[in-house]
């Protein structure tokens, strides 16, 4: 591990959804490393396509922060782990500032914010409202003292004297700084479902950031910014680096392409500590698998990329002859969907892997949103009998035909969704496909499972 350092930061949080916290974070994140600030940024809450935002303005991996999924302990030794050698963290919050589960708030990012011990700088979209921005800023100052509202940065603003209307407002009756203005920019963000193209396929997404770094410098003070951050209350000295695990290396192999690229950065990390050498995998264009002791399809857009998949056939034949040989997978999702007979679009069907007699359409609305929490209570290659697993589910596809059992899943829902009838989990030999995601703070024993299966795949081979 770098340095021990005690670094600065704050949160970036929103009076709800659509505020323009992703505006504000991203460009402010951009506009710090321009300053040649060493910065760590993290995401509240289970998140692909913000995360990698993120990543991009930082220049080095985003971090998730989960109170729902991770235990409070966990998610603390996550954030000591990836932001004690920087000067400063960034936390990019989700959905309004006091949004959580329940009435409470919990599991929300102020909680977080105070967990953390940081303050908050606090985006408001101002359309077609002034005065009543200096109410809504009061209403989430009092609400719970214990959230230190730093600083407030007006976003949506239409003129020179909207902007000093409401300025002049939120500093007078609501005793924040306002730290800046962002006028109504152009769509930096073009949405689809799930939200925001992610930037991995945005063709302009290096301008569009740099883009964001400008505005930030021009409509924010960002020395205003800085001085308001504060150090952590967490002592960031108080976690021992995990050794690797003995033992000879594995082969485990990450589908990361244009249709599969939703991986937690720290499942992958999880991944190396048990012992895994991952080998990065292209299922557009790779002809065949190669030499690998297990493999990992997380989610994406096989949809968006359905004809290049399907074109790809002997790139599918050698996947399906790999896990018929006997091949240690763990598939999420977009992963799932691939290991499934076809996926048909507009009337266009596009056969994927065919390990799974399933297939897939796609539909205008989310036919599943949320945290999942799930049980093992089918035999399966990861999961003991009896285990709980808590994850998140995110999807626009549904069931077109199946042919197969409910019973036969391997897993039970007691929150979400799932595959059917609130059962998760598609098993064929040593394969494991579910709609669920995992993050590997909140499933500790999801990586040693999967490594665990894959070298004694590799030992009888």
């Amino acid at each position: 591990m770098s340095a021990i350092k005690q670094p600065k930061g704050i949160v970036v949080a929103g009076l709800s959804g659509g505020a323009g916290k992703s505006v504000a974070a991203v460009g402010l994140a951009a506009a710090l490393v321009r300053r040649g600030i060493q910065l760590t940024t993290f995401k509240k809450g289970p998140d692909y396509i913000d995360a990698g935002w993120l990543s991009m303005a930082a220049g080095s991996p985003c971090y998730n922060l989960d109170p729902y999924l991770m235990s409070s302990q966990a998610l603390l030794e996550n954030f000591i782990r990836h932001g004690s050698g920087s000067e400063m963290v960034l936390i990019e919050g989700n959905r309004g500032l006091y949004d959580g589960v329940d009435p409470d708030g919990t599991y929300s990012t102020a909680g977080l914010a105070v967990e953390l011990g940081l303050p908050v700088l606090l985006v408001v979209n101002c359309t077609k409202t002034t005065r009543t921005v200096a109410a809504m800023v009061l209403g989430c100052k009092n609400l719970d003292p214990r959230v230190n509202i730093c600083g407030v940065v007006l976003n949506q603003v239409g003129t020179a004297r909207h902007e000093k209307l409401v300025r002049e407002a939120v500093e007078r009756y609501a005793g924040v700084p306002v730290v800046g203005a962002f006028p109504r920019l152009p769509d930096v963000f073009p949405q689809r479902h799930l939200g925001v193209t992610p930037c991995q396929e945005h063709g302009e997404a290096h301008a569009a950031v740099a883009a964001l770094a400008d505005a930030a410098e021009k409509y924010l003070d960002i020395e205003a910014v800085l001085a308001l951050a504060q150090s952590s209350a967490i002592d960031m000295t108080a976690l021992t680096e995990e050794p690797k695990r003995a033992g000879d290396l594995v082969r485990i192999g990450v589908i990361r392409d244009a249709a599969f690229q939703f991986y937690y950065p720290e499942n992958l990390e999880a991944l190396s500590r048990e012992g895994a050498e991952l080998v990065e995998i292209n299922a557009l264009t790779d002809q065949e698998l190669p030499a690998i002791d297990g493999l990992y399809i997380g989610g994406g857009f096989p949809e968006t990329n359905a004809r290049y998949l399907a074109d790809n056939s002997t790139f599918r034949s050698s996947l399906k002859e790999r896990v018929e040989a006997g091949l240690p997978v763990y598939a999420e999702c977009g992963g799932l969907i691939y290991l499934g007979e076809s996926i048909e679009l507009t009337g266009e069907v596009f056969p994927m892997v065919g390990l799974f007699p399933v297939r897939f359409g796609l539909e205008k609305r989310p036919q599943a949103h949320g945290y999942t929490v799930l049980t093992a209570d089918g035999n399966n290659p990861f999961y003991p009998l009896g285990t709980e697993i808590r994850g998140h589910e995110f999807r626009y596809s549904r069931i077109l035909e199946w042919v197969g059992r409910a019973e036969d899943l391997a897993l039970a829902m007691t929150r979400g969704v799932g595959f059917s009838d609130r059962r998760d989990g598609l098993v064929y030999k040593n394969v494991l496909a579910l709609y669920t995601h995992v993050h590997a703070v909140g499933a500790p024993q999801w990586a040693g499972a999967l490594v665990a299966k894959a070298r004694a795949w590799r030992q009888d081979h």
